[in-house]
């Protein structure tokens, strides 16, 4: 039985069923993870628990899959109908267009529907390589509309999933200091696209920037997005990095499968993160495979608590 101390929560995790998700039907189109013929099936709570229980995840955090914008609610709605446990998953990231000048209904309707729902990601990451690109502006974030939409999804007690690009972290800077007592955390670690020296080098810079907010932490997930593999050796790098900037306590670790599913299997993903964390003391490594998600995502207030250790799991 795995020891409390060696406790790991996915804090990135998706399931769905190929016909809610548009982007999961039709014709496949080029996407930043590539060809993915692969997952374009229903992916259930069941498959993904075995595969993280499996590497020895005790919960798990499921965060939205892009249905139709209205259908925001029913997403909820069948991520709670799927659940099986407390823990899988221990909280929900919804979509809400924060956008829409019925947001806080929206959001009001989703709270009722689910009470694991802890935040909002609505993906604002925009490129100057147009298939990069998921917003048409850059600046979305500060849109005056939108920016009320948010306020509304913090007076709810929600967090966001902040999802862009470092040559957004001007205005993604802004945000954080209009907004310092909403907790917002970074989807992938900023999305590392360019690896080259010059690439790494602008990634670092924009995550320094946008690390001076104490209201921001960061997943450290996603990482194949763009190599289209699952490499120790960058992710060890990107790791130090986000550590030496972020420190311990606002970093966590995410799988995205089945994303990451397209060119790995979860034992060989999570080996990966926990070899770039090895150097760390056991209780700053526990931080983030663990302690920084329950704090986050309030795990500990969620249903029927239970302590989430191997041995509490349904």
């Amino acid at each position: 039985m795995m020891a409390e101390a060696e406790a790991i929560i996915d804090a990135h995790h998706h399931i769905w069923r190929q016909r809610d998700l548009p982007w999961l039907v039709g014709s496949m189109v080029p996407r930043i993870f590539g060809p993915y013929e692969a997952i374009r099936r229903d992916y259930s709570m069941a498959e993904f628990r075995a595969e993280a229980e499996a590497a020895g995840i005790v919960a798990s955090i499921y965060v939205q899959t892009n249905w139709r914008p209205e259908d925001a609610v029913r997403e909820v709605e069948w991520v709670e109908c799927a659940a099986t446990g407390d823990a899988w998953p221990a909280a929900i990231v919804g979509f809400c267009d924060l956008g829409r000048p019925d947001a806080s209904l929206i959001l009001d309707r989703m709270h009722a529907a689910s009470p694991r729902l802890r935040g909002i990601r609505q993906q604002l990451h925009w490129h100057e390589n147009p298939q990069y690109r998921f917003v048409a502006r850059p600046d979305l974030m500060a849109d005056a509309q939108w920016r009320r939409g948010l306020a509304a999804a913090a007076d709810r007690g929600f967090l966001f999933e902040l999802q862009i690009f470092m040559g957004q972290a001007e205005p993604a800077c802004a945000l954080l200091r209009d907004f310092p007592s909403v907790s917002f955390v970074l989807a992938h670690a900023g999305m590392p696209e360019d690896i080259s020296t010059e690439g790494f080098a602008a990634w670092r810079e924009g995550l320094a920037r946008l690390a001076s907010y104490p209201n921001l932490a960061t997943k450290l997930s996603g990482l194949g997005t763009f190599l289209h593999r699952n490499d120790p050796s960058m992710i060890g790098r990107v790791v130090r990095e986000a550590l030496s900037l972020f420190g311990a306590d606002r970093c966590l670790f995410g799988s995205n499968f089945p994303i990451e599913k397209l060119w790995t299997d979860y034992r060989s993903l999570l080996a990966a993160h926990l070899a770039a964390l090895a150097y760390l003391p056991t209780e700053v490594r526990q931080a983030v495979l663990a302690g920084n998600a329950r704090r986050l995502y309030r795990l500990a207030e969620f249903g029927h608590s239970r302590t989430l250790s191997a041995g509490a799991l349904p």
